[in-house]
């Protein structure tokens, strides 16, 4: 089963932005696939392989900073190559 999920970190600290660029390129180093836009990361793959590297990686995360928040949303398919079509 695959997966597609995207991610907002904010680490709520001064120095926010070298954990948002640590955290990403470490998901951009795992053998999924990783997209990137201005206010969030897309992770696509199979179900066990995304949530073994996101568990990893944002308890990482997160142990690395004071304090943050990150928002989760998970859809059941690879939306990777969603075209909009209007």
């Amino acid at each position: 089963m695959n997966i597609s999920v995207e991610l907002t970190f904010s680490p709520l600290q001064n120095d926010f932005e070298q954990h948002i660029i640590t955290f990403i390129k470490k998901l951009r180093a795992s053998k999924l696939t990783v997209l990137e836009n201005p206010l969030s990361t897309q992770v696509y793959g199979p179900y066990d392989d995304v949530m073994q590297l996101l568990q990893n990686e944002i308890k990482e995360a997160f142990e690395l900073m004071d304090r943050g928040l990150l928002f989760m949303k998970i859809v059941k398919s690879d939306r990777s190559d969603y075209e909009p079509h209007f």
